[in-house]
């Protein structure tokens, strides 16, 4: 429980207390309990670490219910990133890399991520330049489109590269 409420708050003199339909300033401790009884609502510590502790008196179940909406809301907000995989092999030939290339581009202008690999193969590592380079062409050719994030990066058998999308000038 992240607020402590009438009983459980202890050790304090005094409160400042906040809240609908109250006298707002500074009481005591037993004063703004004996008011919360009175109005038949909660004494909630909203900032203990205040000098003296904020307290508010409300129904606690309404301002968590309030609290938890207000939450949902806010990570409704949030923009969720997508990213998209494309795979090469080491010796990707031009169709196959124009191919690709045409759906990283279709992905950007989406809004989506793209994280381009190349996987290599039992000893096709030994062409790990060979990847690296068609990642760095593959990055080139999406210049208008993206931003690099991440320099190709060899990972265990994987060499990665991580592009986001330019925003659309206005």
């Amino acid at each position: 429980m992240p607020h402590r409420i009438n009983e459980k708050i202890r050790g304090l003199k005094e409160v400042r207390l906040v809240g609908d339909n109250v006298e707002q300033g500074i009481v005591s401790f037993d004063e703004a309990m004996r008011i919360a009884d009175h109005l038949e609502l909660d004494l909630v510590e909203i900032s203990p670490n205040a000098a003296p502790p904020v307290c508010k008196i409300i129904d606690y179940q309404k301002f968590l219910y309030h609290q938890k909406k207000r939450e949902k809301e806010q990570k409704a907000k949030t923009a969720k990133v997508v990213v998209k995989e494309i795979r090469f092999g080491p010796q990707t030939d031009d169709h196959d890399y124009n191919f690709k290339l045409k759906h990283a581009v279709e992905f950007l202008k989406e809004g989506c991520k793209v994280k381009a690999y190349v996987f290599f193969k039992g000893r096709s590592i030994l062409f790990k330049e060979q990847g690296e380079v068609l990642l760095a062409r593959f990055a080139q050719d999406l210049e208008d489109y993206a931003k690099v994030d991440q320099l190709p990066v060899l990972e265990g058998k994987r060499m990665i590269i991580m592009l986001s999308p330019k925003k659309p000038v206005k």
